[in-house]
């Protein structure tokens, strides 16, 4: 009985990890709007008002506080998502590595 319980256990884990990966993917998806927006906006305001070089731009906009910020963010939510799929992939290997005991344990009826 306690192969079953933890694999219940497991299965509840796996289903609320989905959960979180979705928030997180959602929150990845979000940030890296965000991040694209203020940097066309920067882009457009160095090249506009400043007078810049379109071939300076792209160096000098990844500098600006908030395209920086916003791209901060954006790789958190990268790295926050990744490591709920990584959740995710750990726990579907437990789970298998229970079932298998369990067949072992048993047998299977066939």
């Amino acid at each position: 009985m306690d192969l079953l319980n933890e694999l219940n256990m497991l299965t509840n884990q796996l289903s609320e990890a989905i959960k979180i990966m979705a928030r997180y993917g959602k929150e990845k998806a979000e940030a890296e709007k965000n991040y694209k927006i203020a940097l066309r906006q920067e882009a457009l305001i160095l090249r506009s008002e400043k007078d810049m070089a379109v071939t300076l731009i792209d160096k000098v906009v990844y500098g600006v506080p908030d395209v920086a910020n916003k791209r901060f963010k954006r790789d958190v939510a990268e790295a926050m998502y990744e490591t709920a799929k990584e959740n995710i992939n750990v726990l579907k290997l437990k789970t298998r590595i229970l079932e298998t005991q369990l067949k072992l344990e048993y047998g299977e009826k066939n």
